[in-house]
């Protein structure tokens, strides 16, 4: 039946193109220049995916916070996304077929690693340095970043989540949120 609607255009949209708004804000605020130079985030592509990670986890953990059905869905649908754009870029990488899902299985458990750090580090009852501590180990893979740096990309990293913490789940979702 799904051919036939498609076929003659009664198909419903697709429920993640409403996301998609959310999805390229969090990859815009993971670009902006100031994670790389003053934070120190290497600006190579790990560093690009643990700051990706980082803003997408802060986005899923303000999602949690609302337990209606329809931000269960939008969240299952904005990791779909960010599973599709990891296939993607390892594919203009030129990460063959054979590789391409057992590469998205590794990054998608690293992820899972980093949601779990970054949620217990923003709790209401996570120690003082923990934030910091998440920071240090995920975006800084091989390096020693300075005190300062660590300081910027932790500070930011909680104004971010502040400021969606602020902005209602139904805006967010509409990647209405003031990043």
């Amino acid at each position: 039946m799904s051919l036939l609607r498609r076929l003659f255009g009664t198909a419903e949209p697709d429920p993640r193109e409403a996301l998609r708004p959310l999805y390229a804000e969090i990859v815009a605020t993971a670009r902006q220049q100031h994670w790389y130079v003053e934070g120190g985030v290497p600006d190579t592509l790990e560093g690009r995916f643990e700051m990706v990670s980082a803003i997408f986890s802060l986005a899923l953990i303000r999602l949690e916070r609302d337990p209606s059905q329809a931000q269960a869905q939008a969240m299952a649908f904005l990791t779909e996304i960010f599973v599709a754009d990891m296939d993607g870029q390892l594919r203009e990488l030129g990460v063959g077929d054979m590789i391409v899902g057992k590469r998205v299985g590794k990054l998608m458990g690293a992820f899972g690693g980093r949601l779990g750090a970054y949620r217990d580090a923003l709790a209401e009852d996570a120690a003082p340095g923990e934030l910091a501590d998440a920071a240090r180990r995920n975006l800084y893979a091989g390096i020693s970043p300075s005190e300062a740096q660590v300081a910027h990309v932790s500070a930011q990293l909680r104004a971010v989540a502040s400021r969606l913490a602020a902005t209602d789940a139904i805006e967010l979702s509409a990647g209405q949120a003031a990043w």
